[in-house]
C-alpha cells in the first residue's frame, strides 16, 4: 500500500515524548491497525523515566554479552512509544493470510501503538475472543499476562496466597487465586487506595507496607508456617525479598514482573526452604505458544468472571500524551492508564 500518515508519539529520549507526524508502510507479513484503545504499562513508564539498564538494551539490541540472553527486545531512544492496545485491522500485507480488513485485534509487540494507526507483524497481533468488549480487549496484553500467570501459579485448593503488588496486574491476581480456590487471599501495596479494591476484589487481608509489619503480618495469619504461594508483582527489591521471607517452606515463588534494573535478593531460603519458583509471563514465550494460551488465559475475562473494567482508573487522548505519563509517575492511586486516539 502507499505511505500513509498518522498521529504517533515518540518518545525521544528519557522524559521528552512528542505527538508527532509517523509515516506508515504495511510490509508483505504486516498488518495495518485503526486503533481503538491503547494503554500505559509498567515496562513504558520504566523506559519513559530511564530506569532500563544500559546493558539491557546492549543485549536485547545488539547482541552482546551473553548469548543466551532474552530476545525480547527493548527499542532504542528514539522510537515510537506503546505496544499495548488493539483495534481494527484496515489492511493487510501480500503475504498475510491469518486477517483481513475488519478483524479485531490485540497487540502483542512493540508496535508504536500511541497512535492513530499502527503497524504489526502479524506474528504480534492476537484475535480478539469472541464476545469479549473492545475495551477490555485493547488490554488483552497485560490481561492475558496477568491472567496466565494465575492459571500457572500451582494455586491450589484451600492455599494462603499473597499478592505482592496491588497494580492492574496485582489485582486481577487477587480475583484469580479467588476463583482457583485460595482459603485466603493477602494483597500487599503502599497505596490504601489500591488495596481498598483488592478488598473490593475478594482479598480477605490487606497491608501497606509503608504502614505495617508485613513479615509479621503474614507470619501470623498463616499461624507461623508462612503462605503457600506468592505472587510477586510490584516489582522491586523490597518485593521480591519480602516474597521471599513470607513463603513456606516448599512454599511457590511465582515471579511475574519485568524488573529492569539489577537488584540484590536474599535468596538462602530458595536453596534452603525449597522453593517452587515459577516464571510466568506470557509474551515471553514463542509467538506460536501465545497464540495458543492467550485466547485460554482470556477466556475468563471475556466470559465476566473477572472483573477488569473497575481496574481502569484514567482515560486520555493522545494530546494529553504528557499528562497521562504525569499521571502514571506521580498517582500511586493510578491503577491503569488508557488512552483513546
Amino acid at each position: 500500500m502507499a505511505i500513509m500518515k498518522t498521529r504517533a508519539v515518540l518518545l525521544k529520549a528519557p522524559g521528552q515524548l512528542e505527538l508527532t507526524e509517523r509515516e506508515l508502510t504495511v510490509g508483505a507479513n504486516e498488518v495495518l491497525v485503526k486503533t481503538e484503545y491503547a494503554s500505559i504499562c509498567g515496562t513504558d513508564k520504566n523506559i519513559f523515566v530511564g530506569q532500563v539498564a544500559e546493558d539491557h538494551y546492549t543485549m536485547a539490541m545488539h547482541g552482546k554479552g551473553n548469548p543466551l540472553y532474552s530476545n525480547r527486545e527493548v527499542p532504542a531512544m528514539p522510537f515510537w512509544i506503546g505496544h499495548e492496545g488493539g483495534g481494527t485491522v484496515e489492511a493487510v500485507g501480500s503475504k498475510v493470510h491469518e486477517y483481513q480488513p475488519g478483524d479485531k485485534v490485540i497487540s502483542f509487540s512493540w508496535a508504536g501503538t500511541y497512535a492513530d494507526y499502527f503497524v504489526a507483524p502479524v506474528n504480534g497481533l492476537q484475535k480478539v475472543p469472541e464476545g469479549m468488549d473492545m475495551r477490555l480487549a485493547c488490554l488483552g496484553e497485560p490481561i492475558g499476562c496477568a491472567m496466565y500467570s494465575v492459571m500457572t501459579s500451582g494455586v491450589n485448593l484451600g492455599d494462603t496466597a499473597v499478592v505482592m503488588g496491588s497494580g492492574f496486574a496485582g489485582l486481577i491476581m487477587v480475583q484469580g487465586l479467588k476463583k482457583r480456590g485460595a482459603y485466603k487471599v493477602i494483597a500487599i501495596d503502599k497505596s490504601d487506595d489500591k488495596l481498598m479494591m483488592a478488598k473490593e476484589m475478594g482479598a480477605d487481608v490487606v497491608y501497606n507496607v509503608d504502614k505495617d509489619n508485613v513479615i509479621n503480618g503474614v507470619i501470623e495469619e498463616t499461624n507461623g508456617k508462612g503462605a503457600d504461594l506468592v505472587m510477586e508483582a510490584a516489582g522491586t527489591e523490597q518485593s521480591v525479598n519480602t516474597s521471599s521471607a513470607v513463603l513456606k517452606h516448599n512454599g511457590k515463588l511465582v515471579l511475574y514482573s519485568y524488573i529492569t534494573q539489577p537488584i540484590k535478593l536474599n535468596i538462602g531460603r530458595w536453596h534452603d526452604d525449597s522453593f517452587d519458583i515459577r516464571t510466568t509471563c506470557l509474551v515471553h514465550h514463542t509467538e506460536n505458544e501465545r497464540q495458543v494460551w492467550a485466547p485460554w488465559a482470556l477466556r475468563p475475562v471475556a466470559k465476566g468472571q473477572v472483573n477488569v473494567e473497575p481496574l481502569i482508573t484514567h482515560t486520555f487522548g493522545l494530546n494529553d500524551i504528557e499528562k497521562a505519563f504525569e499521571t502514571v509517575c506521580n498517582n500511586p492511586d493510578a491503577v491503569k492508564v488508557m488512552l483513546k486516539p
